[in-house]
């Protein structure tokens, strides 16, 4: 009975094993059968994957994020705050990496990563050319949000504002601050346009290192800086029960009454509430 039963196991193992070579790089598919799997059998032509099993553990709540944990009512000195904590958190690869969402006049949406290189009262400073996709956009729809997600901490921010060029010699000072390589690499990369190959970008590399390797790199009058001035900055914990924790703060528009249902003094003219998650 034992050999029986041991050689039906080995059967339906091969079985998945079939069934999971498309997602072979999604280890679960190797535990033993009774471990959660995330491979389906596909249904047609086209293969089928199953998600809804993935979930993991964020904080439990004794861990909650309440308002008396504020460090401060001024959300950019709690944006600091957080952000410190992240930099300091080994399994953080980069802190200050950011999910920046732009969008055309009409509405259509587009978002990448880029690195956030600075932030103050003013606003939350980024670099890139302004002949880029997101610069257009920008041209056009000057509005962004930006996202920063901790996954070690179970912390996300969200930040939703206007956005303005900022000053040339400021984003002169900072093209020059940059590795020579780094430097050379913004005028070689015309950014969101067509290019034959890669081998492209290296001729085109290795000319303007000839050609600046004693002098300095002039800043393309297509890169320079942004600066998204913030009226929406939301702080989101974890949570495991998925009863996560949301505090927004936000900037009333002109007219709109000092404090709405549940909302509560902030300052520097903020004003902050929880959300439901």
């Amino acid at each position: 009975m034992i050999r029986a039963l041991s050689v039906i196991a080995s059967r339906n193992i091969g079985k998945i094993g079939e069934y999971c070579k498309p997602y072979a790089f999604l280890t679960p598919c190797k535990h033993k059968l009774n471990s959660l799997f995330f491979c389906t059998k596909p249904t047609d032509t086209h293969s089928a994957m199953d998600l809804s099993g993935m979930r993991k553990k964020y904080k439990g709540d004794d861990q909650c994020f309440e308002e008396d944990q504020l460090v401060s009512l001024d959300p950019i000195k709690q944006f600091g705050d957080w952000f410190e904590q992240a930099t300091k958190c080994p399994e953080v690869g980069e802190a200050n990496a950011m999910c920046i969402s732009t969008a055309t006049k009409d509405g259509r949406p587009s978002a990448r990563m880029v690195l956030l290189k600075g932030f103050s009262h003013e606003g939350f400073r980024f670099f890139t050319n302004y002949e880029s996709r997101k610069g257009q956009e920008l041209e056009s729809n000057p509005y962004a949000c930006l996202v920063f997600y901790w996954e070690p901490l179970n912390r996300q921010v969200r930040i939703e504002g206007n956005v303005e060029r900022i000053p040339f010699q400021s984003s002169c000072d900072y093209f020059h601050s940059r590795p020579k390589s780094s430097q050379i690499g913004a005028v070689v990369s015309r950014q969101s346009t067509a290019i034959p190959d890669r081998e492209y970008l290296r001729q085109k590399n290795a000319e303007l290192e000839e050609r600046y390797k004693d002098t300095d790199v002039p800043m393309p009058d297509y890169w320079g800086g942004y600066i998204v001035k913030p009226y929406y900055i939301e702080f989101w914990q974890g949570q495991t029960n998925r009863l996560h924790d949301r505090i927004v703060f936000t900037r009333p528009k002109k007219g709109e009454p000092e404090l709405k249902d549940m909302q509560h003094h902030a300052e520097g003219g903020w004003v902050y509430q929880r959300l439901s998650p």
